[in-house]
């Protein structure tokens, strides 16, 4: 648990300091440029963020003040938005990336053996199937 919650700190310090944001702010900026056309529905972005709906309003809330990301509503359902990351935004997260990059592969990479490095890897996979609920509620065994 020490291990996660100062490696989350380290990280997030990292981008506060280097691009004014926080880590899971990143993490949207991120999941939105591997996106097709820069964009994602909203609850898409949500569900691939592991964020909640309301976690995520306020974060694209957050970066729509900074010009970083903008919503659009979706033609073909009145109720469903898009965020898209915007020129300004791609730019920000083009300049952060390598000192972020930096910054994982100095608190964690460096630090391990590539059989440590690949046993990390499968270790997080078998941990994050177990985690990602395969229907809603799923993950809530007292809501069956």
């Amino acid at each position: 648990m020490e291990g996660v919650t100062l490696l989350d700190d380290h990280l997030d310090r990292q981008l506060q300091r280097d691009a004014g944001m926080p880590h899971v702010y990143y993490g949207l900026l991120v999941k939105l440029a591997e996106a097709p056309r820069r964009q994602l529905r909203m609850t898409e972005l949500a569900m691939l963020a592991k964020i909640t709906r309301s976690r995520l309003s306020h974060a694209i809330a957050r970066l729509e003040k900074n010009g970083w990301v903008r919503r659009e509503d979706c033609p073909d359902d009145k109720r469903g938005q898009f965020a898209v990351l915007t020129e300004e935004g791609y730019e920000v997260l083009r300049q952060t990336a390598p000192g972020h990059v930096e910054a994982v592969r100095q608190a964690v990479f460096d630090r391990l053996s590539p059989e440590q490095q690949k046993s990390l890897g499968e270790i997080m996979r078998i941990v994050a199937e177990g985690l990602q609920p395969t229907e809603a509620g799923a993950d809530l065994p007292w809501l069956r």
